[in-house]
């Protein structure tokens, strides 16, 4: 097989080709269509009009994940047909359903400004059905995801319980009573009661709702819930970590890892300000345990051997739901 970056096509034989190329898309013979815009490619001879045809041809034929990658190679050069580009990006991920990855894209073009002017009321309108398509498929989805999150429930099925919140969370899907109910049961999984929260707070719940967890009980609000990484107490605790570790990255990883994975599955109970020294000692001594780092322990109080237990156990817990 020739190299084709070795040739070079004669004039002649390259206006033939593009306007045999160009003239089989005008009559809707896209395969023929392809094939010569491809020779003309494979050449180096692909014009802006060579590339637009080519995935007018992909789009048409259906081959829409090859048109996706094209349009994102093409948008990377940032050339002067970038928008006209774009426009077609846009177009294949309306056709491909990519609605909310539309909506993104779509949003920082809005707040950079840069849109042309003939562009920005087609622009403005594939935003606005993509986003009545998506909340049409969200609640469509919605009433699947409660229906299996039900039927999870029923079956202790703890890893499709959290994938179905994390949707229902994703899609802003409403929680119903007897999802917020779970909370209160002590059955429920530790990990999915925080997944829970996490999605009533992101859907704005105002109301105070009972939760019981480790034998432990509460009445809060929702919307009110700090995040796990704005907590005074999580952030007391990684401040003192992260300078007992700083010489030593890999331990900082695990120690972060461990921390965070225990406030997840408590939250959000919370050491008291009078425990966090013996958590912080705890944590410290666990990791370095982890990386096998001999550290003394002869002067390690009752409390931190207690914590370090808990922490174990709550490592254990969130990885038996969450993979990481």
């Amino acid at each position: 097989m020739k190299d084709s970056t070795k040739v070079i096509l004669f004039p002649n034989t390259k206006k033939k080709l593009e306007e045999e190329g160009l003239y089989a898309l005008k009559e809707k013979r896209y395969k023929e269509a392809l094939d010569k815009l491809n020779c003309l490619i494979a050449y180096h001879e692909g014009s802006h009009e060579i590339y637009i045809g080519k995935l007018m041809c992909l789009m048409e034929l259906g081959n829409y994940k090859e048109a996706e990658q094209l349009s994102e190679k093409l948008l990377a050069r940032k050339d002067e047909h970038y928008y006209h580009y774009f426009h077609i990006y846009l177009t294949l991920l309306f056709q491909t359903s990519q609605y909310q990855h539309l909506m993104d894209l779509l949003e920082i073009e809005f707040e950079h400004n840069m849109i042309p002017d003939m562009l920005q009321e087609p622009f403005q309108q594939l935003y606005e059905m993509s986003s009545n398509m998506k909340i049409g498929i969200d609640e469509d989805n919605a009433k699947g995801f409660l229906a299996e999150l039900k039927e999870a429930v029923s079956g202790d099925d703890y890893l499709k319980q959290w994938n179905l919140i994390d949707n229902l969370r994703r899609i802003k899907a409403d929680p119903k009573e007897e999802n917020i109910k779970l909370l209160e049961n002590p059955q429920v999984h530790p990990v999915i009661k925080t997944a829970l929260l996490k999605w009533l707070k992101e859907a704005g719940v105002e109301r105070s709702i009972y939760i019981h967890k480790f034998e432990t009980s509460i009445i809060i609000q929702p919307s009110e819930l700090n995040q796990i990484s704005k907590e005074n107490s999580y952030k007391t605790v990684m401040e003192e970590l992260e300078k007992r570790a700083e010489a030593n990255p890999t331990l900082l990883n695990l120690i972060k890892q461990l921390v965070y994975r225990y406030f997840y599955v408590t939250y959000p109970f919370t050491p008291k300000k009078s425990d966090l020294f013996s958590f912080t000692e705890a944590v410290y001594i666990l990791g370095n345990e982890y990386l096998q780092i001999d550290t003394q322990l002869e002067d390690l109080d009752r409390n931190a051997e207690s914590w370090m237990e808990s922490i174990k156990i709550c490592n254990s817990l969130y990885l038996s739901i969450i993979e990481e």
